[in-house]
């Protein structure tokens, strides 16, 4: 042991423990194409199969889970961030039609606590698994005197590969197509600032049930994981139906309107019925804790809407009714039509990205 880097709060011994107890959950997403083991100063991977495309385009994402892990941090329980760091991940690189092929990440905490770090490590290794993504590196770096002793933050990062003909995006989209929505597993990984400001002004605490929820404590249920939608997406983009998917959006920070506004061309408009969907229960109960209606929160939560898809109108029907039976209740939002002249009342920029103009209109059923 390095006594010297003790005494100012390192323990490199508890570091190699942790890589020893998540050893085997990362090694079990490693596939052909993996080049070495873990440990190295490098992930690798051979990309000899790129040589079959005309013109392969690599696609990365990096990303964290925000305020989440605060309460993964409450209630002691971290087996569910690493779900929720591939998910805002790898769902952003489908986004373009890429198919991940590996991903690094990133821990910083205040103490390594093996079990804890293994905790967090296995389950971005089994969210990589499940998904087919290579999990072929990472860091885990103890700020001691920068970060409290329990106090840790997660990144990650993944890059993948798509055919510059296959590349999906705003370029696609024509007027009379379908947009379809992909249901969420509840919050998922954003809008956690204003779920944690609710729980405080209610004076509730993480660790205790609520009648709302059941048998599970508060905590475990903010503490959902994001559902992943690579998988299921890549296999339809790889199906004969893939061909009739003109963009993706995938509804993570800034909410519904701003996010499917990025993937539309200027002069096109969509109004997203609220109507054609229940708002994921986990929405509505903190929206009534702290008051707020279910509009005023679009911005924020995804509201029970994860992923969306811009799809050909005569294939929408055949498309929705694959993603429900691949297990992910898929349904219609809107369609694209001309944008008015007046778009005061529509989101049309966001992220530095002059798009298309969306609106939500009606009454949520």
């Amino acid at each position: 042991m390095n006594d010297a880097y003790a005494a100012a709060g390192v323990d490199t011994h508890a570091g190699d423990l942790a890589v020893e107890l998540m050893k085997r959950a990362v090694s079990a997403t490693h596939n052909d194409l993996v080049v070495g083991g873990l440990g190295g100063f490098a992930g690798m991977i051979d990309v000899s199969f790129i040589k079959s495309y005309d013109k392969p385009l690599l696609a990365t994402s990096t990303d964290g889970v925000g305020t989440k892990v605060a309460i993964a941090q409450a209630i002691d329980k971290h087996d569910t961030i690493g779900q929720d760091l591939v998910g805002m991940v790898v769902d952003d690189i489908v986004v373009v039609g890429a198919k991940s092929l590996f991903m690094t990440d990133y821990i910083a905490c205040g103490k390594v606590v093996p079990e804890r770090i293994a905790d967090i490590v296995r389950g971005i290794a089994e969210a990589c698994a499940s998904v087919g993504v290579a999990l072929v590196g990472g860091e885990t770096a103890e700020h001691p005197g920068l970060l409290a002793p329990d106090d840790y933050d997660v990144a990650g990062a993944a890059v993948g590969v798509v055919e510059a003909s296959k590349l999906l995006g705003p370029q696609n989209v024509k007027v009379g197509d379908v947009v379809l929505g992909m249901q969420s597993s509840g919050l998922h990984s954003n809008g956690y600032s204003l779920v944690r400001k609710i729980i405080a002004d209610s004076g509730l605490d993480y660790r205790k049930t609520v009648a709302e929820f059941g048998s599970k404590t508060l905590g475990e249920v903010l503490l959902e994981p994001t559902r992943l939608y690579t998988g299921v997406l890549n296999n339809l983009l790889e199906s004969d139906l893939g061909a009739s998917v003109r963009a993706m959006s995938h509804i993570t920070g800034g909410g519904i309107a701003a996010n499917l506004a990025r993937v539309l061309p200027q002069g096109v408009a969509l109004d997203v019925h609220r109507a054609t969907w229940s708002p994921a229960e986990i929405c509505k109960v903190l929206a009534s804790w702290g008051k707020f209606s279910l509009e005023s929160v679009e911005g924020t939560w995804n509201l029970g809407l994860g992923q969306a898809l811009v799809v050909s109108a005569a294939d929408a029907d055949a498309i929705a009714a694959s993603l429900t039976a691949a297990g992910v209740h898929t349904w219609t939002l809107g369609e694209i039509e001309t944008a008015p002249s007046d778009l005061s009342s529509y989101v049309h920029g966001a992220k530095g990205v002059d798009g298309g103009a969306v609106r939500l209109v009606g009454d949520y059923s």
